[in-house]
């Protein structure tokens, strides 16, 4: 049942996910919450491994969570249920892209769903920062002294980096190498 139920969930993350793997994240929030099957924590252990290793961050994060949850046929349900409906949409739309190539009513929703992508990247970014860079348990009226000093220090040290000129032909590859080393000697 537990392998249904991977599916089934994964499916509809799939379905109502645009913009690609990171605009996911709200609905794999809601996901660990809901379930059980995995905490916040643990959902972005699995961003950050699913960022470190080869395909797409999606399907990625739906191996490891489903793996984590039920095992390697658990792995296996929910990357399928990922996967399905991008399946089914592609070959029907496929099937029928002369009919929507240069539809103004498409174009126009697409234009429509940019802002809402945005605004699900964003949310995902702020649940991430806020399991990364406080203390579990911080609120606003103790922000100041919830703050995880090292974790902001490997955050500001790679963003300045990735901005400067010489380091941004760099591969994420050796950011994600970089901040585990720092992790390890910090933490």
């Amino acid at each position: 049942m537990i392998y249904f139920q991977l599916f089934y969930e994964f499916c509809k993350v799939a379905i109502f996910t645009f913009g690609g793997g990171m605009a996911s994240i709200p609905f794999l929030e809601d996901m660990a919450v809901k379930t059980g099957w995995f905490t916040l924590a643990q959902l972005t252990d699995f961003i950050a491994i699913s960022e470190s290793t080869p395909g797409p961050i999606a399907v990625n994060i739906a191996t490891y969570a489903g793996y984590n949850t039920a095992g390697y046929l658990g792995g296996v349900a929910a990357t399928m249920g990922l996967v399905f409906p991008a399946i089914v949409l592609m070959t029907v739309v496929a099937k029928f892209i002369t009919a929507f190539r240069g539809n103004k009513y498409i174009d126009r929703a697409f234009y429509g769903l940019r802002p809402c992508v945005l605004a699900l990247i964003m949310s995902a970014l702020l649940g991430i920062a806020k399991v990364t860079l406080l203390v579990e348990g911080a609120t606003l009226a103790t922000l100041a002294t919830s703050i995880n000093w090292r974790a902001m220090g490997i955050f500001a040290l790679v963003a300045v980096l990735q901005n400067v000129k010489q380091f941004k032909k760099l591969h994420t590859v050796v950011f994600l190498g970089i901040s585990a080393l720092l992790g390890i000697a910090l933490f």
